[in-house]
């Protein structure tokens, strides 16, 4: 099934094959454009005030459908709670990126540290070099996570190991 989600203060849209959800969180095998999915997207349901399948959904997921684009059962990951995805995600893929209430700037990294409230990463530049730990993000603000996406994994490449 492909949904689209909408948020409060702005039309976001985003679409892809629903695998998991609970009360806080989404996970989409995510279609950025369309009939092309481009990694997983892990969505804060804080933020969200509707979601739908028209027939434009539903004529994408035949599309995808047909290219073999459907989940399989081991794509899930843990939607627990933010720790234990932000976590999981750093073992895993080694880096995710992740965006913020407020602000239209989004982050990569990985986890370096979860205290309290507050997110410490060990920061991916655009240019897949890793520099300083970034001032503490508010855990509580995070709208949006990506992972395993051809832009994360391109940076992969060239980045050097990540910093301990």
């Amino acid at each position: 099934m492909t949904l689209k989600f909408e948020y409060t203060n702005e039309t976001i849209e985003y679409s892809g094959y629903l695998i998991d959800y609970n009360d806080k969180w989404v996970l989409l095998k995510y279609s950025k454009v369309d009939y092309v999915v481009d990694g997983y997207i892990v969505l804060s349901n804080k933020y969200v005030t509707a979601f739908k399948r028209d027939d434009k959904e539903k004529f994408t997921q035949k599309i995808l459908d047909l290219k073999g684009q459907k989940p399989k059962r081991k794509e899930g990951i843990p939607i627990t709670d933010l720790n234990t995805i932000l976590t999981y995600l750093t073992d895993k893929f080694g880096i995710f990126q992740f965006n913020m209430k407020v602000d239209k700037t989004c982050w990569l990294g990985s986890v370096k540290k979860i205290s309290g409230s507050d997110l410490i990463i060990d920061y991916l530049t655009p240019r897949g070099t890793w520099t300083k730990t970034m001032p503490p993000f508010k855990l509580g603000n995070i709208r949006t996570i990506e992972f395993d996406t051809d832009y994360i994994n391109s940076l992969k490449l060239i980045a050097k190991k990540r910093p301990r």
